[in-house]
């Protein structure tokens, strides 16, 4: 059993605040409780950013080296506990195994190492002429994070904040509370000034609403849900800080009439049912020429029906279970709604797939005959589910991507690589991805429209936990 009953505050752990309340944790494929987590209240907030507000003259003063020091231990650390980390999140969340060791944890890391580069370069100082603009640190940083891809989020952030001369409160998921645990565990090994990092658990209702609305916080960087995101701005208002987003997406890939379609339909199915479609960049809708549109179903039905569904802690399996209880009946609930709005299922449907009686598994699930207005090619599922859909020609294909509250990324598939640059520069949104390109970590991440505002990842990231100054004469 875990017992993440404490919270790390002012270097040490410490004991919640009276009122505090204590939580489960479930891992989604028994269903059985593996722990216990204190939720915090809004004085363990108070306590959290007094220390943060205290260390952030020293910290922010820090040199360029003193914060490459940290970070690189950090790294290290996070590096010699990455098995304890994977099996914290497999637990929590329900990831398989080795999805948590190469995509959850690698990716974290990766994260790491792009902000030590991202930092070893960045200009902090820029001369015009005589005069001089400066970048510093804007202050305490209210950080917090979503489940799906908990530790990335969490190592992105906390490293990115550091690296500017913030200092740091976090509230992790109280879906994912257990390897940001370890994370605290390995910055105070790190040797973190006290006060420099911060961890309060608890609910987005409770410690979210109150870290938001701390005149002590400076900025909050969120990542969640559109809805949640409101609410974040909303009670940020009052203070006039500044909000950083990543929200929600609804990421159209379009397979372009000169593609490989065999690769483009494979690649984006696989890309969409990693981590069991609960990723915010995942292409869910597939927008294909109506000419091929039957042999591109027919392939994403193949692909999806072929993938082995099953217990996270098996290496063979490559789809885990939905993370929560809550987010798995909202999966189940939106496939109703694709079939009572007409759209066909051609693989999958409602329902845990055959040989799983227990456990919050969905069945990989691709819906044909889906039109752009159906609930199902408009709201974010966030589960294993794929919309293909249609299109008539290019311009008829950009519209459809176009036609959404969303924009954070999008994927076009092409024989001819200046052509889909040409498509992607007419997509409102905050990435394109080419013919499956890999992840650049040093490109800025982020959206259009109801997707957020503001930047993640490389210089871009850190400029947002920077305050810009100008110093004339």
């Amino acid at each position: 059993m875990y017992h993440a009953d404490k919270f790390y505050l002012n270097g040490a752990w410490t004991a919640p605040a009276a009122g505090g309340t204590l939580a489960e944790i479930v891992n989604p494929a028994t269903e059985a409780v593996i722990g216990t987590m204190a939720m915090g209240t809004a004085e363990d907030v108070d306590r959290a950013v007094e220390a943060a507000c205290s260390a952030f003259p020293a910290w922010s003063e820090t040199s360029r080296e003193a914060r490459l020091d940290l970070l690189e231990r950090i790294l290290a650390g996070c590096t010699a506990r990455k098995e304890d980390l994977a099996m914290a999140i497999s637990a929590e969340i329900g990831a398989p195994i080795s999805l948590a060791r190469t995509a959850h944890v690698g990716l974290a890391l990766a994260q790491l190492d792009m902000v030590v580069k991202t930092l070893r370069e960045f200009a902090f100082e820029t001369p015009h002429g005589s005069n001089t603009v400066r970048r510093e640190p804007i202050g305490v940083a209210g950080l917090i994070t979503a489940w799906n891809w908990p530790l990335v989020m969490v190592c992105n952030k906390v490293a990115t904040a550091l690296a500017a001369g913030c200092t740091v409160v976090l509230k992790p998921s109280e879906i994912a509370p257990l390897d940001a645990r370890i994370f605290a565990e390995i910055v105070h090994e790190a040797g973190a000034p006290a006060g420099v990092f911060n961890l309060v658990q608890g609910a987005g209702q409770v410690v979210g609403a109150a870290l938001c609305a701390h005149r002590g916080v400076a900025m909050v960087s969120f990542t969640g849900s559109t809805r949640a995101g409101i609410e974040v701005a909303r009670n940020a208002a009052p203070t006039v800080k500044r909000v950083a987003q990543e929200l929600g997406g609804k990421s159209p890939l379009i397979v372009l009439d000169d593609a490989d379609l065999g690769t483009a339909v494979k690649t984006g199915v696989m890309q969409l049912m990693m981590n069991s479609g609960q990723t915010c960049v995942a292409p869910t809708r597939m927008l294909v020429p109506r000419d091929r549109y039957d042999d591109a179903v027919g392939i994403a039905a193949a692909v999806a029906n072929g993938l082995k569904v099953g217990d996270p802690s098996d290496a063979g399996t490559q789809v885990g279970t939905i993370s929560n209880r809550q987010q798995y009946e909202k999966v189940q609930r939106m496939i109703g709604i694709g079939i009572e709005e007409g759209a066909r299922v051609a693989a999958g449907g409602p329902g845990r797939p055959d040989g799983l009686a227990h456990g919050l598994y969905a069945r990989p699930t691709i819906f044909a005959d889906v039109r752009n207005d159906m609930t199902i090619a408009r709201e974010e599922i966030f589960g294993p589910v794929l919309a293909v859909i249609p299109y008539d020609d290019e311009d008829d294909a950009i519209a459809i991507a176009n036609d959404t509250d969303y924009g954070l990324a999008a994927y076009v598939a092409s024989g001819d690589t200046a052509r889909a640059r040409r498509v992607a520069a007419r997509i409102r949104a905050g990435s394109v991805r080419i013919n499956g390109a890999s992840t650049d970590l040093s490109l800025p991440f982020g959206g259009y429209k109801a997707s957020g505002n503001g930047r993640e990842n490389g210089a871009h990231g850190l400029a947002e936990f920077l305050e810009c100054k100008a110093v004339i004469g």
